[in-house]
């Protein structure tokens, strides 16, 4: 599909108020991306877990108004006004505006709130951009003359989020979401987020992810910046192939069971990513001594037990502890023993992969 594609005809019918709600959740990146061109296209492929309890609840309120110049809204987190988050959204706006004809006809109220802590490194902004850009597709649901089947909504409301965030359009199914175009994923596309098309091997269904929640305040370097910095990188095309060859690699993996190479490959990810941050001018670590002493423990705990938990990061401290369904007691119970520790007021989240969004 083309950009064009998503540019709707005159809307027949006209709403004057109402509110819609979504919930939408997080992703996990198994091959990550990290650097972008312009709109939001990504250098690289990527492909993820969507996880299932850490998700943004958001519930767009609308008015209609006279058409103005510009656009009219109010943003709410957890029940407080957030004005510092206005110009994220103005942006997304200004960059949707082509493909939602009707946003400047409204007031928007958009109340917000996460099941995980905000800027934390668990994608907030991926799971509340998808629920905005859902809020949003059913408001065209309802003005259009046109049959949205359910297949076009869900794609054009990856397309909108991954204008807010690119990782955004990753978070509105699951249970993994390829994004990229990508030789090994036919239907692929650098706009928006596909289903991974093949039969994924049992092991990896019903997967678990356990944040550990070393450090849950603001990151010190945003995505946006981090992104930017690919640009110049000199280490950037390498990789870029690489992030390529991996995710031919993980989709054979994913459907033959190797848990192994699964290991290998999420935990290379991982520290090639912060290897990027680390190489780049400026550089930058958004590690802690704590995350680095929990990897540390579950590389020797895996060598002792012969266990397959790895781990995973994302452009943040956190840590992302990935293991099969069936290890959940063995797993926790180390995590709990060992691990709480290095984390922050021993917080940590118990989650698993899920199916994406719904309509509430």
């Amino acid at each position: 599909m083309t950009e064009q594609e998503f540019i709707p005809n005159t809307y027949t019918y006209t709403l004057e108020n109402g509110s819609f709600k979504w919930s939408s959740p997080s992703n996990i990146a198994l091959v990550k991306y990290w650097g972008k061109k312009e709109d939001q296209i990504p250098e690289n492929p990527s492909i993820s877990f969507t996880l299932n309890d850490c998700k943004t609840i958001t519930t767009l309120s609308f008015v209609k108004r006279e058409v103005s110049d510009s656009f009219s809204f109010d943003v709410f987190l957890e029940g407080q006004r957030k004005d510092d988050f206005k110009p994220k959204i103005e942006t997304f706006f200004k960059r949707i505006e082509n493909y939602l004809p009707f946003l400047k006809a409204y007031h928007f109220t958009i109340e917000t709130s996460n099941t995980f802590p905000h800027s934390s490194g668990i994608a907030s902004s991926a799971s509340g951009m998808s629920a905005l850009a859902l809020c949003l597709m059913s408001i065209e649901n309802v003005l259009s003359d046109e049959i949205i089947t359910d297949g076009f909504f869900i794609k054009k409301a990856s397309f909108l989020a991954r204008l807010g965030s690119g990782s955004a359009c990753r978070s509105l199914e699951g249970a993994l979401i390829v994004w990229g175009e990508n030789k090994t994923i036919e239907e692929s596309s650098d706009l928006f987020g596909v289903k991974f098309p093949f039969q994924v091997h049992p092991d990896f269904r019903n997967y678990q992810d356990t944040i550990l929640l070393v450090d849950k305040g603001e990151k010190q370097v945003s995505s946006t910046v981090g992104h930017s910095l690919m640009h110049n990188h000199p280490f950037a095309q390498e990789r870029f192939k690489q992030a390529h060859t991996n995710l031919s690699k993980l989709t054979e993996i994913l459907q033959e069971g190797n848990l192994d190479e699964f290991v290998a490959l999420v935990e290379s990810e991982a520290l090639t990513l912060h290897a990027m941050m680390m190489t780049s001018m400026p550089y930058f670590i958004l590690m802690k001594p704590n995350t680095v002493e929990i990897i540390n423990k579950i590389w020797s705990f895996r060598q002792e037990t012969g266990s397959k938990v790895c781990f995973t990061l994302d452009a943040g401290a956190n840590v992302h502890v990935l293991y099969p369904e069936k290890e959940t007691d063995k797993v926790l119970k180390f995590i709990k023993n060992e691990l709480v520790a290095y984390c922050q007021n021993g917080h940590y989240i118990c989650d698993k992969i899920g199916n994406g969004a719904k309509q509430l």
